[in-house]
């Protein structure tokens, strides 16, 4: 069957099937989109599409051409991708999109404070806002939602929901709180100044605080008790899901009295995010080059590293490449040709794929409707 007539067939048999059953909610405007967009779509158009990159420059065409030529689902923006003025940067995110109707999933760092790519950016952050009023954490992710809302940008991994174990620990000066209770309920002030303008990402799942050691260069790891972090890590993540947060980043960490991967790796770390936190948005790794940085042997080769991300269930595999990806072992197309192959021979299950490309169409054909929800009707 061609691909149009599989997805006129969809258009017309989704309905009957998901209301066969008295009393069941049809499927909405945008889970419709998405059902028919996913039948039209190849393996390896599904596999691309759970990809968000980096490639450096503030050249649009430039940036424009790799996005497409890749069918990249996301691309990710660093320092030196950020112009001078806000009305050039404004400029180059509006050409990224091939179809308005379902824009590019455009993310950026802007936790304000320590970590800025937009100089602009005044509201205080992290340690700043500890001392603040908690309304203050509102105002400041709400100032900051709407600059980057203004910016063309629609994700911001920007909610550090990490609990640092002390004034020592990394991420101290970035994290929101510094107790599981004090961080719960700035994680979730934040999510609100955020909501209507960026979709939001809590940081770094499951808990980079109690884990320690900086990700960038090793595995940090914990042999913290499942129930220890239920009470004392768990709350921030959870208070952010509860708030509506759309997407969550999973660290490289080790819980070891959970999993001995590293949660980016972990099918079990996923399975208690969906099933156990009820979260049901958009999951993505923190950059993968940061497991081959560690020097380990066993994350040697991203694309073996990459193959186990996505079967653990990740919805998207996050890479900040460099002008020359292959000096980081990586030529994309035989990055998705190896992921492709893993999905048919049974390495990664093909339904999890279908199901998180489901996720990421949903959600970037959310983006394209200006103020919607998911229940909206519009075309």
């Amino acid at each position: 069957m061609s691909r149009v007539r599989r997805s006129l067939a969809l258009l017309v048999l989704v309905p009957v099937s998901l209301t066969a059953c008295v009393g069941a909610p049809g499927p909405t405007a945008i889970e419709l989109y998405a059902e028919t967009r996913l039948a039209s779509m190849t393996l390896s158009e599904k596999v691309s599409s759970l990809l968000m990159l980096h490639h450096p420059g503030t050249d649009a065409a430039t940036l424009r051409s790799f996005v497409d030529t890749h069918d990249l689902g996301g691309l990710i923006l660093m320092g030196d991708n950020v112009p001078g003025s806000m009305q050039q940067l404004s400029n180059l995110t509006a050409a990224l999109s091939a179809e308005p109707g379902l824009p590019l999933l455009i993310a950026i760092d802007q936790e304000g404070g320590a970590v800025s790519r937009i100089p602009s950016d005044s509201a205080p952050g992290g340690e700043a806002l500890r001392d603040l009023p908690l309304s203050a954490t509102t105002e400041s992710f709400a100032s900051r939602g709407s600059l980057l809302a203004q910016a063309g940008i629609n994700v911001n991994f920007g909610i550090v929901a990490d609990v640092p174990a002390g004034p020592g620990a990394f991420l101290y000066d970035r994290a929101l709180g510094t107790t599981a209770e004090t961080a719960a309920e700035r994680v979730a002030a934040a999510v609100a100044g955020e909501t209507g303008h960026v979709q939001s990402t809590l940081k770094h799942f499951p808990g980079h605080g109690a884990a320690a050691g900086d990700s960038h260069t090793s595995v940090p790891s914990t042999d913290l008790a499942y129930d220890d972090w239920l009470t004392d890590v768990a709350p921030p993540f959870q208070a952010g899901i509860d708030a509506g947060a759309g997407l969550v980043m999973f660290g490289h960490l080790e819980y070891g009295a959970v999993d001995a991967q590293p949660a980016s790796l972990s099918p079990r770390w996923h399975e208690i995010l969906r099933d156990e936190l009820g979260f049901d948005g958009v999951s993505i790794t923190d950059d993968m080059l940061m497991l081959k940085h560690t020097g380990l042997p066993q994350y040697a080769d991203p694309v073996a590293t990459a193959v186990d991300a996505l079967a653990a269930g990740n919805t998207m595999l996050l890479y900040v490449l460099p002008q020359n990806p292959a000096a980081e072992g990586i030529d994309i197309p035989t990055l998705v040709a190896s992921l492709t192959d893993a999905v048919d021979d049974g390495r990664i299950d093909e339904d999890l794929v279908d199901e998180n490309a489901r996720r990421v169409l949903e959600l970037r054909r959310t983006l394209s409707l200006t103020g919607a929800s998911p229940t909206d009707t519009a075309p």
